[in-house]
């Protein structure tokens, strides 16, 4: 699990995705990201990392700035190097509920990945 608190730079207003000073949906999908991101880690051998491939997310509560969340993975699928996570958002200390989703990311050879890239 991950903690992140929510500032000025953190909002629909600060990122161009709305006017209001409350949390952006795609600061909280990058938040959501990096939880899944943590959650694989671990299995990642040295040459390796995971790239998300698809995302769903429901944002159903707004966040003021100076709000702590709470923000977890945890898989749902495994096959080889596809991995699929729930996401959820929370405000600290188990209090509601943020967000719900799910992530979808494949681990690649790094090099191997970014050589594509040319």
């Amino acid at each position: 699990m991950l903690t992140f608190a929510v500032t000025d730079a953190d909002t629909a207003e600060a990122l161009g995705s709305g006017s209001l000073p409350v949390l952006a949906t795609p600061r909280l999908l990058a938040w959501c990201e990096a939880a899944t991101c943590a959650a694989v880690e671990a299995e990642l051998v040295d040459g390796e990392t995971s790239v998300g491939t698809r995302v769903e997310l429901e944002h159903s509560r707004a966040s003021a700035v100076g709000t702590r969340l709470e923000v977890s993975a945890t898989r749902i699928f495994h096959d080889g190097r596809l991995h699929r996570f729930a996401a959820l958002a929370r405000a600290a200390g188990g209090g509601a509920v943020v967000a719900t989703g799910e992530v979808t990311r494949v681990v690649v050879g790094t090099q191997r990945f970014l050589s594509r890239l040319r």
